[in-house]
């Protein structure tokens, strides 16, 4: 029975994404699993891919982000919510962010990925130190037309926004 705040259709769209997240793990992928769920329904699901695939992005939320927007056809997730077996790491979150996403609810933590081997709580600790202390430089370069594709963009009139 769904409660009128929708926290037990919450917790079972959670079950859902460990479930996908642990089968997953059975077929050799990584333990990540995550659910976009619209007006009560699954939209799409995604689970992690990212040495299946040879691709660093693709992480079970940014799988199931893109599957979603294929499937409704639209770059803008609102109205949708982000449903992860875990805490999604920084790059997953932004991707929430910029794809519009109402909610975000997850299960498990970046400390309990972190005690897995993965380096979630690491990167989210790294973006909370100055850069010039980063093991990766990250450094901004000026060039004289460094801002012309903006002024491009901003004349456009036909531009879609994101």
């Amino acid at each position: 029975m769904t409660r009128a705040d929708g926290k037990a259709e919450e917790h079972d769209w959670l079950s859902e994404s460990v479930r996908i997240a642990a089968r997953n793990v059975e077929v050799g992928g990584g333990p990540f699993g995550a659910l976009v769920v619209r007006d009560g329904e699954v939209v799409a699901t995604g689970v992690n891919q990212v040495t299946s695939l040879l691709d660093p992005t693709a992480h079970a939320e940014v799988v199931a982000i893109r599957q979603a927007c294929w499937k409704i056809k639209r770059f803008s997730l609102a109205g949708c919510v982000l449903v992860s077996s875990c805490e999604p790491c920084p790059m997953c979150l932004a991707s929430a962010l910029w794809s519009r996403l109402d909610k975000v609810v997850y299960a498990a933590d970046r400390h309990d990925a972190a005690e897995a081997g993965f380096d979630d709580l690491t990167f989210y600790e790294l973006f909370e130190k100055p850069r010039d202390t980063w093991t990766v430089p990250v450094s901004a370069l000026r060039v004289p037309d460094a801002c012309l594709p903006f002024e491009a963009w901003a004349r456009q009139t036909d531009r879609i926004d994101y």
